[in-house]
């Protein structure tokens, strides 16, 4: 992975993770937190999403909107989680 490419999964995995946050009122985790969520929901959501058939095209616009996705499915599980 070149260093563009580097840069740029940070900064989708921030983005995405910071609009996960918002959604998911309550389970921010600062800076570092929210681009682990964040990365974290893409790896989650490009390994769920095409196995239940959604599909969201190319771009960096659709990889913010997948990443997100995966990021509030993660922190509704972490928030099952800590509740039990």
């Amino acid at each position: 992975m070149s260093f563009f490419g580097f840069l740029s999964v940070l900064i989708i995995g921030g983005i995405s993770g910071w609009l996960a946050g918002r959604l998911v009122t309550g389970y921010g985790f600062g800076l570092i937190g929210n681009i682990a969520v964040g990365i974290v929901g893409a790896l989650v959501a490009q390994l769920l999403f095409p196995r239940i058939g959604l599909g969201f095209g190319g771009g960096a616009f659709s990889d913010i909107v997948r990443a997100t996705f995966g990021a509030v499915i993660l922190l509704v599980l972490i928030r099952v989680v800590r509740r039990a």
